[in-house]
C-alpha cells in the first residue's frame, strides 16, 4: 500500500507540474501575442502620425514663407517715397501683408493613440514630444495664425471697406488713397504693428517645424528598428 501511495503521489505531482508548465507556456504565448499586437499597433499608428506631421510641416513651411514675405514687404512699403508710380508696387506688397492663414493640425492619428493609451509608444522621449507638439506647440501655432486673422478683421477690414479698389487675396490689394501710408497715417501705424505680429508668428512657426523635424527623426528610427 505504501508503495502504491508513493507511486500515486509521484504521479499526481507530475500531473501538477505538467499543468503548471502548460499554464506558464500558455501565459508566455499570450504575452507574446499581446506584445506582438502592441508592436503592430505602434508601428501602424506611428506611420499614420508621421504622415500627418509631414502634411503639417508642408502647411507650416508655406505659412513661414508668407510671414517672411510680409515682413519684407512691410519694410519696402515703409521705405518707399509715395508716388503714383510706386502705387503699382505697393499694391502687391500690401497684398503680402493684409492677409492671414489658418492652421489646423491633423490630429486624427494622435487621437486614436490617446484613446488606446499613449504608453503604447515604447520610446518615452517620443511620448513626451508627441504630447508637446499636439497639446502645446500646435496650439501655439494656431494662436499665432489666429492673431493675424483678428488683426485683419478688426483693423484692416474697416479700412478696406472705405478705401479698397481691387483685391485678390494674397496677390494684389489696390487702394483709392495711399496717403495714410505716410508718417503718422493709420495704415502706416498698422503696418508697423503688423510687422511685429508677422515676425512673432514666423518665430513660433519655425519652432514648431523644428519640433516636427525632431519627431520625424525619432519616428523614423522607431520604424526602422
Amino acid at each position: 500500500m505504501e508503495n502504491k501511495s508513493t507511486k500515486y503521489f509521484k504521479y499526481a505531482i507530475g500531473e501538477i507540474i505538467l499543468v503548471v508548465i502548460g499554464i506558464l507556456i500558455a501565459l508566455q504565448i499570450n504575452n507574446w501575442n499581446e506584445n506582438r499586437k502592441t508592436e503592430v499597433f505602434e508601428n501602424e499608428i506611428l506611420t499614420q502620425i508621421r504622415a500627418n506631421l509631414i502634411k503639417d510641416k508642408q502647411v507650416l513651411t508655406k505659412y513661414i514663407h508668407n510671414a517672411k514675405l510680409a515682413t519684407v514687404s512691410i519694410d519696402k512699403i515703409l521705405a518707399e517715397d509715395l508716388t503714383l508710380k510706386s502705387h503699382d508696387s505697393i499694391k502687391y506688397w500690401l497684398a503680402d501683408v493684409v492677409r492671414f492663414d489658418r492652421y489646423r493640425p491633423l490630429t486624427n492619428a494622435y487621437e486614436v493613440l490617446k484613446s488606446q493609451g499613449i504608453d503604447k509608444i515604447s520610446n518615452k522621449q517620443l511620448q513626451f514630444l508627441l504630447g508637446m507638439y499636439y497639446d502645446d506647440q500646435s496650439v501655439a501655432a494656431n494662436t499665432a495664425c489666429h492673431d493675424l486673422e483678428i488683426m485683419f478683421l478688426n483693423d484692416w477690414l474697416p479700412i478696406l471697406k472705405k478705401n479698397i479698389v481691387h483685391q485678390e487675396f494674397g496677390v494684389v490689394l489696390e487702394l483709392q488713397d495711399y496717403s495714410e501710408i505716410k508718417a503718422g497715417g493709420e495704415i502706416r501705424n498698422l503696418l508697423i504693428l503688423n510687422k511685429d505680429n508677422w515676425g512673432g508668428s514666423n518665430s513660433i512657426l519655425k519652432e514648431v517645424v523644428t519640433l516636427i523635424d525632431e519627431l520625424e527623426t525619432l519616428i523614423k528610427k522607431e520604424l526602422d528598428d
